[in-house]
């Protein structure tokens, strides 16, 4: 864990190599992605039993390619009751907030005359990728399918790896909740090559959205342009701005909170009291032992982890932004929390007040938990409803507002070089 002071000399250098650390897996997975990739294009479903026997252990053949609607229905029922209802509020939650991001049609006309606007419609077929290895969460499952079908999507498909031929019981509870249409048990880079060309069991798809690991993002990666995609994600992360008012113990857990996910999650809290970063730091030391994570937040907050000290809590926003972090808790009084959110400008998600911890967005708050990592905060935004549609401009001119606006057509079509442009309009204009 680095222990930084922005008093001290030398900090801006230490900063900026934390700001610059690629925590992204070392390994190159580019070409191996590649040669997947293009063995799916080719192979089909051949391809896919194959790398599912290699990687995941069983038969798809033997075991069942995907989950049916009936056996989600059954892990729904079977779950206990409050665990169920804990997933319906977190789904009411997420479906009424996403609700409320449904972009408006627009159709008008201008003081020409000419009628002017776009409309929005949902892609036809979204492909969810949720993860089944060192974690499944149903969470995400949620998160991913119901702002498409907020969206109004059609067709809904799943891609869930199933090690050793076994599934998550709460992940297919969740879909059941969600209303997902088709599941099958691949993942990696294979699933969403299946989403994005097809194989002769799996209809493509038009988007792909989900998190995974180093595999599936390149994937993801190598496959924009062929399907849409919500981002390329990495290693999840946690910015904590804190006062000495907050007790120690809570700010460590949430810093925690974010190094269990994976070894190269990254946590860092900015104070402005050394010796409550001193406590946090204890603290952190006195929790990690007693949790079941133990060996994943370990490793996590040794290589990445970081206390920062700045002379006010206002300095620590502008490195904050230097950050562009997944998750911004801003833990002090609700109305200097205000005032500190007032200035940031890049940040995944924020989270207000002493009150108001990251794990809760990750579960029942309604905003979507799929952020942008690495600084891609700086130009992208977490998923939502707009991820799943998009939007058609159209233009209807009758002769007077053609009139208007068509000779400044013709004139730049000429200063382009384009004179069947040109000749399109002024045909019509004479």
């Amino acid at each position: 864990m680095r222990r930084l002071d922005a008093s001290e000399p030398g900090f801006a250098a230490e900063f900026d190599a934390l700001v610059n650390d690629r925590r992204e897996s070392d390994s190159d997975v580019s070409a191996d992605v590649a040669a997947i990739i293009a063995r799916v294009k080719a192979e089909g479903d051949a391809a896919l039993a194959d790398y599912t026997a290699k990687f995941d252990r069983f038969d798809l053949d033997a075991s069942g390619w995907s989950i049916s609607k009936e056996e989600c229905a059954a892990a729904y029922e079977a779950l206990a009751p409050d665990l169920r209802d804990a997933l319906n509020l977190a789904a009411d939650r997420i479906r009424a907030y996403h609700a409320a991001q449904l972009p408006e049609d627009r159709d008008y006309r201008d003081s020409t005359g000419a009628r002017l606007g776009a409309r929005w419609n949902a892609v036809d077929a979204a492909g969810v990728y949720v993860p089944g290895g060192r974690a499944a969460y149903p969470s995400s499952v949620l998160m991913n399918i119901l702002p498409a079908k907020v969206a109004g999507v059609e067709r809904i498909v799943m891609m869930t790896p199933t090690p050793g031929g076994e599934t998550n019981p709460v992940v297919m509870a969740a879909a059941h909740i969600g209303g997902v249409d088709e599941i099958w048990r691949i993942g990696g880079a294979q699933a969403v090559a299946a989403l994005a060309y097809g194989t002769d069991r799996i209809a493509p798809v038009d988007v792909v959205t989900g998190p995974g690991n180093a595999w599936v993002a390149e994937a993801k990666r190598q496959l924009y342009g062929v399907v849409g995609i919500d981002m390329v994600a990495g290693p999840s992360e946690i910015v904590v701005v804190a006062d000495n008012r907050n007790a120690p113990h809570v700010i460590a857990a949430d810093l925690l909170s974010q190094a269990e996910h994976d070894p190269t999650s990254q946590s860092i809290l900015f104070t402005d009291d050394g010796e409550f970063a001193d406590a946090v730091a204890a603290a952190v030391e006195h929790q990690i032992p007693n949790l079941t994570t133990a060996t994943t937040m370990r490793e996590s907050w040794d290589a990445n982890g970081a206390i920062i000290v700045v002379p006010a809590l206002a300095d620590a926003i502008p490195l904050c932004d230097r950050l562009a972090p997944e998750h911004l808790e801003l833990a002090v009084d609700a109305a200097e929390a205000d005032a500190l959110f007032a200035k940031v400008r890049h940040a995944g998600s924020v989270f207000l007040g002493r009150q108001t911890p990251e794990a809760i967005g990750d579960y029942v708050a309604g905003p979507n938990h799929v952020l942008p990592t690495g600084r891609r905060a700086r130009f992208s935004s977490g998923l939502s409803v707009s991820d799943f549609m998009k939007r058609t401009s159209f233009l209807a001119l009758d002769e007077t507002s053609l009139a208007a606006i068509g000779p400044a057509a013709v004139a730049l079509a000429g200063a382009e070089g384009l004179p069947a442009h040109a000749l399109s309009v002024s045909q019509r204009l004479s």
